[in-house]
């Protein structure tokens, strides 16, 4: 999950309110709340806001919430915020050492693996570390999650394959916790939130530009991995040493806790996401599409998505409070709503950050720190109408007008892309790309401060409703890296094939050539053979940005069906 912003935080979110506020409000100052919320009543909103305020104020003590003073408090600080930087970190920096990745082991029909994996992993787990996070010592699971990314930076970099490299990146799933809002006071608390988001904006920035840095010097792309392991090796002590415990249900004991987790729909969900991804990236490229192993995989995808279905509706081996996916939140129209743009967000993003370097390095044989540079104008412009936009949506209340206007610039943006070619200006491809950024970055978080406002009569179901936002965000990089690698590869190979069937290639030497131009395979061609292969891969390449262009267009559709209502919204200071 990319972090919350903080108005999210600061009001909505269950670790950040505490139980005895709420349960401090009557019933009629939480239906107040609510009725304000929906209809914009100033009056409403400031008397209920003052109910909030107050209930709040008598639960938090006047001691200073602070578990360390001084020098080791600011350091706990940069521990926490080291974590969120790379979590931005890894979004975004394999982005720019898939080339060198490539010319290391080959193998290009796994390609989408290298960028799904980690979205992948952290799919899988989203839901059940949040059901952990509200139900164990929220220490111990920030550390056990720390440790479990670190193996899986360790297996990355010391990958002596290509599959080693996938588990490795499958393996470093990641779950930022917002501890801040347990250490700090309400007061002071935005300013702190602030800093997360900026955090996870600056470690997105410089993802791909220390990706590309990494992969062009001596210390080569594995050591876009083991950062991950000095930072975090660095602040261990403070993990362990001055970060408090922080028990949850302590009348509850650790076994309890335990089997109350659903674990049966864990278990398919995690099949569910992983046969997916087997099933589309094999398809064409390792087997054939109508293969007895690749009929297979479709079956077995099709069998756990119908009995995942049935265990979550009926509740089976748990209930409705305690089941892995909310899904009594498919029958709110916003909701759903919000869920698919926020998946359109997330697919335009990371299609245009994992698609672009490859272009500049075929084209322009640019180095992986050249081509990290070149994706800085749409990764700045993600990042700053995230925050652009968590500030100005609560002043114009309306939410609805954001998701259209956020969807014509995407699918704006991936109709131009579709148009690059060799002799696209690199001007105008940087214009394209910074309409999908503008356009994904106004959207991606809004679906936090909506989703929680419109379940906000239902207090309970603000965690719920936060894991279901968080599985459209990082499903949305699962769906779009993994379709996008398969249009990539079976296009790339079907037109570099035509472009050099006079050398009688075979498919391992085509494939070959498309994992790179410093490929052995190129140095056979011609020059005129080269260009016509590249002249293939990036015609692959605009089929890809047929998919931005279609999510922009699915956000226009449904932010046209979405309520006219205004929304009282806090005013974000950013974050993902």
């Amino acid at each position: 999950m990319l972090p919350k912003p903080a108005e999210m935080t600061e009001k909505l979110d269950s670790e950040s309110v505490p139980t005895a506020a709420i349960d401090a409000l009557t019933e009629n100052d939480k239906a107040s709340t609510s009725n304000a919320i929906i209809s914009g009543d100033s009056t409403d909103i400031e008397k209920s806001e003052d109910a909030q305020v107050a209930a709040s104020s008598a639960a938090v003590t006047e001691e200073d919430p602070h578990p360390v003073k001084g020098i080791r408090w600011w350091l706990l600080l940069l521990a926490i915020y080291s974590t969120t930087f790379l979590y931005g970190l890894d979004n975004t920096i394999v982005a720019d050492v898939q080339g060198s990745i490539l010319d290391k082991f080959g193998q290009i029909e796994k390609l989408s693996w290298i960028g799904t994996g980690f979205p992948l992993g952290s799919v899988a787990v989203i839901l059940p570390f949040g059901f952990a996070y509200g139900s164990f010592d929220n220490k111990w699971v920030y550390v056990m999650s720390i440790i479990i990314f670190e193996t899986g930076s360790a297996i990355c970099g010391g990958a002596p394959n290509m599959d080693a490299l996938i588990v490795g990146r499958a393996i470093a799933v990641f779950r930022v916790l917002n501890l801040i809002t347990r250490f700090t006071t309400l007061r002071e608390r935005s300013h702190y939130m602030g800093m997360t988001g900026l955090t996870w904006g600056a470690g997105t920035i410089l993802g791909p530009v220390i990706g590309g840095a990494f992969a062009d010097s001596s210390a080569t792309w594995r050591w876009a991995f083991y950062i991950n392991l000095v930072i975090l090796a660095a602040f261990a002590p403070i993990y362990f040493i001055w970060l408090p415990a922080i028990p949850v249900i302590p009348e509850k004991t650790f076994v309890a806790k335990f089997l109350a987790m659903d674990w049966t729909g864990m278990a398919l969900n995690a099949g569910i996401y992983t046969t997916w991804v087997m099933a589309l990236t094999f398809g064409g490229s390792m087997y054939p599409w109508n293969s007895g192993r690749e009929i297979a995989l479709w079956i077995v995808f099709g069998v756990l998505l119908i009995a995942f279905c049935v265990q979550q509706y009926t509740c089976l081996f748990t209930d409705r409070k305690r089941r892995i996916f909310p899904a009594q939140f498919l029958q709110r129209r916003t909701l759903v709503l919000c869920f698919i743009c926020t998946n359109c967000a997330a697919t335009a993003f990371f299609v245009i950050v994992y698609y672009l370097p490859i272009y500049f390095q075929f084209v322009h044989n640019d180095t992986g720190l050249e081509s990290a540079v070149r994706l800085l104008p749409v990764v700045i412009c993600f990042v700053v109408l995230s925050i652009v936009a968590g500030t100005t949506m609560p002043y114009v209340g309306y939410y609805f007008p954001f998701y259209i206007v956020a969807g014509v610039l995407i699918a704006t943006g991936g109709g131009l892309m579709y148009t690059v070619d060799e002799t696209t200006s690199t001007s105008a491809i940087y214009g394209f790309s910074v309409l999908i950024g503008l356009g994904s970055g106004s959207m991606m978080q809004a679906a936090y401060s909506i989703g929680p406002a419109k379940v906000i009569p239902v207090w309970e179901d603000i965690p719920p409703v936060i894991g279901f936002i968080n599985v459209a965000q990082i499903g949305g990089v699962v769906h779009s890296l993994a379709i996008s690698g398969v249009i990539f590869q079976n296009y790339a190979f079907r037109y570099v094939s035509a472009a050099v069937k006079d050398l009688h290639l075979s498919p391992e030497q085509i494939r070959s050539a498309i994992a790179g131009t410093n490929s052995a395979v190129f140095d056979t061609m011609t020059t005129e053979q080269q260009s016509l292969a590249i002249g293939g891969i990036v015609n692959a390449m605009q089929k890809v940005y047929i998919l931005i262009a279609t999510a922009g267009a699915l956000c226009v559709v449904c932010g046209a069906l979405m309520h006219r209502e205004k929304l009282f919204l806090e005013s974000s200071a950013g974050g993902a």
